[in-house]
C-alpha cells in the first residue's frame, strides 16, 4: 500500500448535481468523467482522496472504484470479487464492513450478496496476509453496487457522509442536506460582492454554505475522514492540506447575507449553527414574513428552498402561498431569484416561466430548482447602469419579476389627461355636499379601472381581464396607474388604496382583502360614514346608491322603516335624519351590524327607537307574522351569499319572488318597497307579484358620474290593499 499508487475514485453525488461536483474537481486540478446516476470518475491517489474529501462541498462521499465484475449469479460474484487485490488497499488488521445494493439485477437479495463479498474478500485477505484478520485497526467500507448484473465494488474513504460538515446539530434534522444547499448556492449567481436573501432560511444551511464559499473555508475542516486512519495514507501530507486550507480562509464577506424565517425556534438553531461553523458574524437572522421581504440593495440573489405540504387539505394553501411571490419578488427589480420547490405547479401558480429550471432531488423528494435571472450588476466603469425598473425602456434593464414597458406609460398619460378632464367637470360637487363619487370608470378600454373619490383618498379597483403581462409586471402597472392618478389629482402620498375585484365566488358578499384597517370619516349629504378604503373589496359606503338614498330620506318622516341586508346601514342613517319614527336593520354579518351602529352614533342619532337585527333576511321574514309593522322599506339584495352561518343558498333570481312578497306583507296599505340589485341577467317576475304597484326607477337612482348607468337596477313598489298571496311566497320558499 502506497501513498502515491495510482487509483480510480468516485465522488458519489445526488441526482441532478453531477455536473456541478464535476466542477468542483475540475478547479481542483483533476480531469473529470461525469457517469450520470450520481457518480463523477476522476484519477488520482490518497493524498488526491484526501483534498477532495476535504474540498468537496456537493460530493456525498469519495470512493475508490476497485473494480466492475460480472455478478450474474452467487458463484460468479463471489470469484470475481476474491479475484481482486483487496490487500493493496485493506491491511492485516483493517475492519472492512460491506454493504451492497441491488438494482434490476437477478441477485436481489442483498443480504446474501452482502455475505458472499465479505467471504470473498476474507479469503483473499487470508491468503495474502495469513489467517488471522482482527478487524481492529482502521475502517475501510466495502460497498457492492449490482445493477443489471454488473457489480461495482468500492471502498468509502469518507466515513460520515461529506453532508456531515462538522457544525450541523447533530440532535435535529435539517430539512436539507448542506450538500444541495452549496448546490444551490454555487448554481446562483451569487458572489460574495452582491447581497443574499434566503427568505425561508430554516435552519440556516444554505446561507452558511454560502458564508463558507464566500470566506474561501474548505468544509471538511470541522470533521474527520475514514481514510486519515489509513496505513497507506501520508500523515504529513494530510497536515500540509490542512494548513493550506486554513491559511486562505478570508476574515470577513464585503456584502451581507441575510436570512429571514417566521419560526422562531428554526433561527435559533440556524444562529446556533453559524457560531459552530464559525461564520455567525457574516449572517444575519431575523424574525420576519416572506410578504414583508424587502431591500435597499441592489443586484442581489435570493435563493431559497419553499416549505411544502403535500396533504391534499394544503394544496389550496400551497397554490394561493406561491401565487404570492410575483407580489414580494417584484419589489427587488434588480435582483436574481433562485428557488427551490416540491410544489409541481410552481411556474404556473406565480404566473411566469423560468429563465432556467433543472431536476433535482431533496432527499428523496422530486424538487425543481427555478432560476429567475435579474439583470447583471453594472462593471465598475459602466456609469449608465440602470438604477430602477423605471429606467428599464431605456436601458434595456429586465427585471426577473415585472417591469415597465413604453405602452405602460403611454397608457399613464393617457389615464392623467381622462382624470384631469373629469376633475375640472366635476369640481363644484364638493359645494354641493358631494365628497364622494366616481372619477374614472374603464373610460379607456385599455385601461380597465375603477376610480372613486372620498375626500382626498383614492379607492382604485382592478377588475379580472384578459392580458399579455406577468402577474408582477401587472401589478408594476397597476401601481404605476395608480401613482399617475395621485400625480394628476394632487392626492397625498398614502392616500391612495388599490383592490382587485375578481368574479364572485358565492361565498360572500362583501369580500374582505385586507387587515390594514385605514377607516375615514366621509361625509354625504350632510351625513358622515365610516369607509374602510383597505380591508374590503367596497368600502361601506355604495356611491350608486347616493341619489336613492336622498330620496330615501325625503319619504322617511313620520314612517317605521325596514332596511333588509342592510350591510352598514347607510339607508338607515338617512332613513333616521330624515325623521323615521323607527328603522330595523337586518343582517346576518355581526360586523356590519356594529359598523351600522358606529354609523349612527357619528351623526348623533339615538338608537332608542333603531333596531339592529342579526339575521338570514329568509329567516326573519319567515318567522314574521303577516301584518302591517313598516311603512317604507329598502332591499338591496346580493347577486349570490352561501353563508357559513345558514344551510341557505341565497340567489337572486331564484328567490326575489318570495323575498318581495314575504316583505310586502310587513308593509302597510300604501307602503313604499324599494327593491334593488346589481345582477346584469335579473329578470323582475312581475307576474308572480300580486296586489303591488311595481316602476322600474333605475334611470332616476343611478347618479351621473356613473358611466355604467346599469350599475344596478332599482324598482318601486307600491303595497296596494289586501296582502301578498300566500301561495306566491310558499311556492318560492
Amino acid at each position: 500500500m502506497n501513498s502515491s499508487n495510482p487509483l480510480n475514485l468516485l465522488a458519489s453525488t445526488a441526482f441532478g448535481i453531477e455536473a456541478v461536483t464535476a466542477r468542483e474537481l475540475q478547479t481542483l486540478g483533476y480531469k473529470t468523467e461525469i457517469l450520470g446516476s450520481g457518480r463523477v470518475r476522476f484519477a488520482g491517489n490518497y493524498n488526491d482522496a484526501m483534498k477532495a474529501n476535504l474540498h468537496l462541498r456537493t460530493a456525498d462521499r469519495v470512493l475508490i472504484e476497485v473494480a466492475q465484475i460480472p455478478a450474474g449469479d452467487f458463484d460468479a460474484l463471489f470469484d470475481g470479487v476474491k479475484e481482486l487485490p483487496w490487500e493493496a488497499f485493506i491491511d492485516a488488521e483493517g475492519a472492512f464492513p460491506v454493504k451492497g445494493r441491488s438494482y434490476q439485477s437477478q441477485l436481489t437479495s442483498v443480504p446474501a450478496v452482502q455475505r458472499a463479498t465479505k467471504r470473498a474478500i476474507v479469503e483473499r485477505l487470508q491468503s495474502a496476509h495469513g489467517e488471522k484478520l482482527p478487524e481492529s485497526g482502521a475502517t475501510y467500507t466495502v460497498e457492492v453496487a449490482i445493477a443489471k448484473d454488473i457489480a461495482t465494488l468500492t471502498i468509502d474513504t469518507s466515513g460520515a457522509g461529506l453532508a456531515r460538515r462538522g457544525y450541523l446539530d447533530a440532535e435535529r434534522h435539517s430539512p436539507m442536506k448542506t450538500t444541495l444547499a452549496a448546490a444551490l448556492v454555487q448554481l446562483s449567481h451569487w458572489n460574495p460582492d452582491r447581497p443574499l436573501v434566503d427568505p425561508f432560511c430554516g435552519s440556516g444551511v444554505v446561507l452558511i454554505e454560502a458564508a463558507m464559499i464566500g470566506r474561501k473555508m474548505v468544509p471538511g475542516l470541522l470533521r474527520d475522514f475514514a481514510l486519515v486512519d489509513w496505513p497507506a495514507v501520508d500523515q504529513e501530507a494530510w497536515l500540509d492540506l490542512l494548513e493550506e486550507a486554513r491559511a486562505q480562509v478570508l476574515e470577513t464577506l464585503p456584502e451581507s447575507i441575510i436570512g429571514y424565517d417566521e419560526d422562531g425556534s428554526a433561527l435559533r438553531l440556524a444562529r446556533q449553527q453559524a457560531i459552530d461553523a464559525g461564520v455567525d458574524h457574516n449572517i444575519h437572522f431575523q424574525r420576519q414574513s416572506f410578504a414583508e421581504l424587502t431591500s435597499k440593495r441592489k443586484y442581489g440573489c435570493l435563493i431559497t428552498s419553499t416549505p411544502y405540504d403535500d396533504h391534499s387539505r394544503a394544496r389550496r394553501e400551497q397554490w394561493e402561498f406561491h401565487c404570492s411571490f410575483p407580489g414580494v419578488l417584484r419589489q427587488l427589480p434588480t435582483w436574481s431569484h433562485f428557488i427551490l420547490t416540491a410544489f409541481p405547479e410552481f411556474e404556473r401558480a406565480i404566473g411566469q416561466e423560468a429563465t432556467k429550471r433543472r431536476k433535482m432531488y431533496n432527499g428523496r423528494t422530486e424538487c425543481h430548482y427555478y432560476q429567475y435571472h435579474g439583470p447583471p450588476p453594472p462593471k465598475a466603469n459602466d456609469e449608465s447602469a440602470p438604477e430602477s425598473a423605471e429606467q428599464q425602456p431605456r436601458r434595456s434593464f429586465t427585471p426577473a419579476f415585472g417591469g415597465l414597458d413604453d405602452k405602460a406609460k403611454e397608457q399613464a398619460q393617457l389615464l392623467k389627461n381622462r382624470l384631469s378632464k373629469r376633475a375640472r367637470h366635476l369640481r363644484r360637487w364638493p359645494k354641493k355636499g358631494i365628497h364622494c363619487y366616481r372619477l374614472y370608470e374603464r373610460d379607456i378600454p385599455e385601461i380597465p379601472l375603477v376610480i372613486d373619490l372620498y375626500h382626498d383618498y383614492l379607492h382604485i379597483t382592478d377588475y379580472d381581464r384578459p392580458h399579455d403581462r406577468t402577474p408582477a409586471q401587472y401589478a408594476d402597472w397597476l401601481d404605476h396607474m395608480a401613482e399617475a392618478a395621485r400625480e394628476v389629482l394632487e392626492i397625498p402620498e398614502g392616500h391612495v388604496f388599490v383592490k382587485h375585484r375578481t368574479r364572485q365566488s358565492g361565498n360572500t358578499q362583501h369580500e374582505k382583502v385586507a387587515e390594514e384597517s385605514k377607516i375615514v370619516v366621509v361625509e354625504e349629504g350632510g351625513l358622515k360614514f365610516e369607509a374602510n378604503l383597505s380591508d374590503y373589496v367596497d368600502t361601506g359606503l355604495f356611491l350608486d346608491h347616493r341619489n336613492l338614498r336622498s330620496q330615501f330620506r325625503d319619504e322617511a318622516s313620520g314612517k317605521r322603516v325596514l332596511n333588509l341586508f342592510c350591510y352598514t346601514g347607510a339607508f338607515s342613517v338617512y332613513a333616521a335624519a330624515g325623521g323615521a319614527t323607527s328603522t330595523t336593520s337586518v343582517d346576518l354579518n355581526a360586523n356590519y351590524l356594529d359598523w351600522a351602529g358606529r354609523n349612527f352614533q357619528l351623526n348623533g342619532l339615538s338608537i332608542s327607537k333603531h333596531h339592529f337585527i342579526r339575521s338570514d333576511v329568509m329567516d326573519y321574514l319567515r318567522n314574521q307574522r303577516p301584518e302591517p309593522k313598516f311603512d317604507l322599506a329598502i332591499v338591496d339584495v346580493p347577486t349570490f351569499s352561501n353563508s357559513k352561518r345558514t344551510d341557505d343558498v341565497w340567489d337572486v333570481q331564484d328567490d326575489h319572488v318570495e323575498l318581495i312578497g314575504l316583505t310586502l306583507n310587513l308593509l302597510s296599505e300604501g307602503g313604499v318597497l324599494y327593491f334593488s340589485n346589481n345582477f346584469r341577467r335579473f329578470k323582475l317576475n312581475e307576474e308572480a307579484l300580486e296586489n303591488v304597484q311595481i316602476r322600474e326607477i333605475s334611470k332616476h337612482t343611478v347618479p351621473e358620474d356613473f358611466r355604467n348607468q346599469r350599475i344596478h337596477r332599482c324598482w318601486k313598489m307600491v303595497r296596494k290593499t289586501g296582502k301578498a298571496s300566500n301561495d306566491i311566497t310558499e311556492g318560492h320558499g
